[in-house]
């Protein structure tokens, strides 16, 4: 073999290594992108859940009746007014933040060991549009996916391109669409949108 040869050689096996690496490193700096928008729905914790705007709750502490608030829809502020405490921000905060708050606000000035109980009634919407028959803003109900998602507003119409549909999360700051396939979940606020197809 001439040195040519070898050297022509000795340049693939360089190349193919190189494009190796290139394409593992594409691929894992992609990876957390790919991860936040194709979560499973059997991931979404509801523990973690983070109330807003348009939320239903309901407050019950132990014994307490005069202290029940019995769904409550969160106003644009995500506020509600309660005995004792006066207004309370839940925008971002979980159930168990919020019982923590209104426990501690009435331990010591109203009760001995108040047990808060605070129960989600009905989710904030979210919205599906582009090429399906009845676009809008639909409640969340827990489980739900893409696929649901479409069902719940009446299909795909006949210019649907099933595989362009994307999503925009409502806590994405950079308010980003992501394309998503059916099994993907959906929460609270985040929009759907469902591409034409030109063919």
């Amino acid at each position: 073999m001439g040195p040519q040869a070898m050297y022509s050689k000795f340049s693939i096996s360089r190349f193919v290594r190189w494009l190796a690496a290139v394409t593992w490193l594409t691929w894992l700096c992609a990876l957390p992108a790919l991860a936040s928008a194709q979560t499973p729905a059997r991931d979404l914790s509801l523990s973690n859940y983070r109330l807003g705007s348009g939320d239903v709750v309901t407050v019950e502490v132990l014994g307490e009746e005069d202290l029940k608030r019995d769904h409550i829809r969160l106003s644009d502020a995500a506020t509600i007014s309660y005995p004792i405490l006066g207004e309370i921000r839940l925008s971002g905060k979980t159930v168990a933040e919020l019982e923590r708050i209104i426990r501690e606000g009435l331990r010591g000035r109203y009760l001995v060991n108040p047990q808060v109980t605070v129960t989600i009634n009905e989710y904030r919407n979210f919205y599906i549009n582009g090429q399906i028959k009845k676009p809008g803003g639909y409640p969340f109900i827990p489980g739900l996916t893409v696929l649901k998602a479409v069902s719940l507003a009446g299909g795909f119409n006949e210019r649907a391109a099933k595989d362009k549909v994307f999503i925009m999360r409502e806590n994405d700051p950079a308010q980003k669409r992501m394309p998503v396939d059916m099994n993907v979940a959906v929460y609270p606020g985040d929009v759907i949108t469902v591409e034409e197809s030109f063919f």
